[in-house]
């Protein structure tokens, strides 16, 4: 059952929860429900960010077994294609310096940035579930080519890191348009943040297991293994994955009568056009752009330079690289789903507004990690510290998803796609410039350079924040709503009941 809050605490409510009506509030077994669509949904979905981001990160870990580590910082350029065997296998082993390297990282993200707003707009017109499968399908075919794009040379590799970026570049902003149909207010921050926790997931065992098959297979086994599991699973999601509630044929008629009268109140997908211009002078969506700019170079440098800094700074094996490099994000995977619980529970129980515990997982997700980079190169030589300070800061980063990621959802959620599209933007920016920007300050000198980039992430980290906690909200914006305004002008709350009553009434007589 639903608490009445008083009137300066519903003020921050969302509308679902204002005006929810008693029929929703009996349905409690729909809402918490394991074996429900949704729930099913959220574990499909954290599957297939699982493998997006495997297939994303594999790169990051055999880089390590590609290039000879004795070449000196800044001694080439972006060669041509000049190699040795050497590693496991006689895997081909190419002279690449760290700068190239970097380079190389990073260009995944020029194609990244290019297709965040096309992809949000592509599943508000088309629908998540195909833009999303297609997506994960064509970066799956196109993993599977990357030791020939090396084999060939560098700025076929850098090319073709481009394309792959530009098909994963859909997925997010497809899965957000994908929850704005499935998600009710009050589970948003546990379905979704199961959802995200593939990514930390698919992070963790990417390059737990890239390090061994490249010690015992060679490194291109881990983009042929990588890419042949992401074709299979890409079957699996189009058999699986449903556009919304009401095509789904297995949902019961209580869930779904739930799910579509809690979000009856935010209308339907967007249209051919967008607000643009009042999204432009949105503040609140300014505040979550920045703050995604800010914690996502933080973690996108850890997620891209972290094997490199396990080699060269902390002298670990490559199996040692793997391991250590993925322990960081199995803590940020755990801490996902436990923050989406927390949240929701802070909601249900009225503890807080939908705004305030926006602000205050972000607060806790960027400021805290801040402080455990700053802490890095105060340490000494303590492989043990290190890692311990690099695993709280990546579990720690996981309650922003319970912030500012959810949070294109409360403002907007008929635009979430597009909007996590343009807010996505901002950080895979920083995702371009991030692993460039380490690879120039430890070029110059390896100690200085890494406290350097250490230092730079963590002051980014805390103007992020001070931004959305100024300027962040938690409704729905005016912009958000005027075209759902028009379309809920019949009695579509009203006619629900009786609609789903019918649907109720002829299923009975088919199971009889």
């Amino acid at each position: 059952m639903q608490c009445h809050a008083d009137s300066t605490q519903t003020e921050d409510r969302p509308e679902a929860e204002q005006d929810e009506s008693p029929l929703l509030a009996q349905q409690t077994s729909f809402r918490t429900g394991l074996c429900s669509a949704r729930c099913g949904l959220a574990l499909v979905l954290h599957v297939s960010l699982f493998m997006a981001y495997s297939l994303r990160v594999g790169l990051s870990i055999a880089i390590v077994a590609m290039t000879n580590s004795s070449i000196p910082h800044g001694s080439s350029s972006i060669s041509p294609n000049s190699s040795h065997r050497g590693s496991a296998q006689g895997a081909p082993v190419y002279n690449w310096s760290t700068e190239t390297q970097g380079i190389v990282l990073s260009s995944f993200f020029y194609g990244y940035g290019l297709t965040q707003a096309l992809g949000g707009y592509c599943s508000g017109r088309f629908g998540g579930k195909h833009v999303l499968g297609s997506g994960l399908l064509l970066t799956s075919v196109l993993t599977l080519l990357v030791p020939q794009a090396a084999d060939l040379g560098v700025r076929f590799l850098i090319g073709l890191q481009v394309l792959l970026g530009l098909a994963e570049g859909v997925i997010f902003p497809a899965q957000y348009t994908l929850w704005a149909k499935w998600a009710p207010p009050l589970e948003r921050s546990r379905l979704m943040n199961i959802a995200d926790a593939g990514c930390t997931f698919g992070t963790f065992c990417a390059l737990l297991v890239a390090g061994i098959i490249c010690q015992s297979l060679g490194w291109p086994f881990v983009f042929y293994i990588f890419g042949g599991v992401g074709c299979a699973w890409c079957l699996c999601w189009f058999l699986l994955v449903y556009e919304d509630p009401a095509h789904h044929p297995w949902i019961s008629a209580g869930e779904q009568e739930y799910i579509m009268l809690s979000l009856a109140h935010q209308g339907s997908s967007h249209g051919r056009s967008l607000p643009l211009v009042a999204m432009a002078k949105s503040l609140p969506l300014w505040a979550i752009a920045i703050a995604c700019f800010c914690t996502d170079w933080l973690f996108y440098m850890l997620l891209t330079s972290m094997p490199t800094f396990m080699s060269n700074v902390l002298h670990f094996s490559l199996t040692e690289n793997g391991l250590l490099s993925a322990l960081p994000f199995i803590g940020n995977g755990l801490g996902h789903i436990l923050t989406g619980l927390l949240a929701d529970f802070l909601l249900a129980r009225q503890v807080l507004g939908t705004a305030a515990v926006r602000k205050l997982f972000s607060a806790l997700g960027m400021l805290f990690p801040a402080v455990c980079l700053v802490a890095v190169p105060y340490i000494g030589c303590s492989s043990t510290a290190t890692v311990v300070l690099l695993t709280l800061a990546l579990t720690i980063i996981s309650m922003t998803g319970a912030g500012i990621n959810i949070n294109h959802v409360d403002i907007a959620p008929r635009y979430a796609g597009f909007l996590l599209g343009i807010t996505n933007t901002f950080g895979i920016v920083s995702g371009i410039i991030a692993p460039t920007a380490v690879g120039l300050l430890v070029s110059q000198d390896l100690q200085t350079g890494w406290r350097n980039a250490f230092f730079v992430s963590a002051a980014l980290n805390l103007f992020g924040l001070i931004f959305f906690i100024a300027f962040g909200s938690g409704t729905i914006q005016d912009w958000a709503r005027e075209e759902a305004a028009v379309q809920r002008e019949p009695p579509a709350r009203e006619a629900l009941p009786s609609a789903f009553a019918h649907q109720k009434e002829h299923r009975s007589m088919d199971r009889s």
